[in-house]
This record gives C-alpha cells, structure tokens and sequence, in this order.
C-alpha cells in the first residue's frame, strides 16, 4: 500500500544542490539535467527527510489523492 503522502519540489526555487537525492532512504529523487529535483511519486514514501535538508526550503509534502 502506497504511502498517504509524497514529496513536491518547486522547481523555479529549487537550486540542484542535492542534498535531497543524498538523503532520500528510496532513491526516489533526483536531480533532473543538473537544473532541479524530480520525485518519483511511485517510490516516494513521504518521509519528509529530503524538505528537512532542503536549503532552499522549496520541498512541499503533500497528501496524495486517493482513486475512488
């Protein structure tokens, strides 16, 4: 059963550093053509580690929606 939340980054704040990538427990973000962070909603457990480490503050956690 997937998680209720997943993690979001805004990517016109984002600022590539990678810090996210690093700390995500499910490999489950990346840096996408070295110019923002990319989830993998699939993967994503919503564990909150990668907004916790965010130095641009730009990683959002959101509920996901659920299929009726």
């Amino acid at each position: 059963m997937p998680s209720k939340r997943y993690a979001q980054p805004d990517r016109h704040r984002c600022v590539s550093c990678g810090a996210c990538t690093k700390e995500c427990p499910r490999d489950a973000i990346h840096i996408y053509r070295g110019c923002y962070a990319l989830v993998d909603e699939a993967a994503c457990i919503g564990c909150k580690k990668c907004a916790k480490v965010c130095p641009a503050d730009c990683i959002a956690i959101l509920p996901r929606e659920v299929s009726a």
